[in-house]
């Protein structure tokens, strides 16, 4: 069971976890690469009129944090454990919620950005304001969040069911 405090803990799809080591795979091997460049570039001469210098390093610097981000996210991530099929509001599971005054039901995975889900299911973090008000819901429970204008809007979570990604 994920508890509020659980929340930086990131569950994904074995396919998720391996899309993103690929990915970190590619940035360390890339390393060399870009120094390379930044080697080229440094021997052009003055280097604060050097635009290709500081874009060499720029990317480094983008890429560099890319690849703390996905260490620090593949280190901490729950791979492959589905959450438990017992109708509670945690990530890793499909939502369906009604919002108070609309007769549809909208549908989601409650997630983060890196599990992504294909098709037509949006993701919402567990960050978010929506997340969070939802996070340790039951099934039929009816919860309260601030919208960005100030208001407060109350969604009921109707269903709660795991990930099937």
């Amino acid at each position: 069971m994920v508890t509020v405090s659980d929340t930086k803990v990131t569950w994904l799809t074995q396919d998720a976890h391996d899309r993103l080591k690929h990915e970190l795979d590619e940035l360390i091997e890339n390393r060399p690469v870009i120094a390379a460049r930044i080697n080229d570039s440094r021997e052009e001469g003055d280097l604060k009129e050097n635009g290709g210098y500081h874009a060499a390093r720029e990317e480094q610097g983008q890429q560099e944090a890319r690849i703390r981000h996905l260490q620090e996210l593949l280190r901490t991530a729950k791979v492959g454990e589905a959450p438990a099929n017992d109708g509670t509001a945690e990530p890793g599971m499909v939502l369906t919620v009604r919002y108070d005054g609309d007769d549809e039901d909208e549908k989601f995975l409650l997630a983060t950005r890196e599990e992504g889900a294909e098709g037509d299911l949006e993701v919402y973090s567990p960050d978010s304001p929506l997340g969070k008000a939802l996070m340790g819901a039951k099934e039929g429970e009816a919860r309260e969040y601030e919208l960005p204008n100030g208001g407060k809007q109350n969604v009921t979570l109707v269903k709660a069911v795991p990930y099937r990604g």
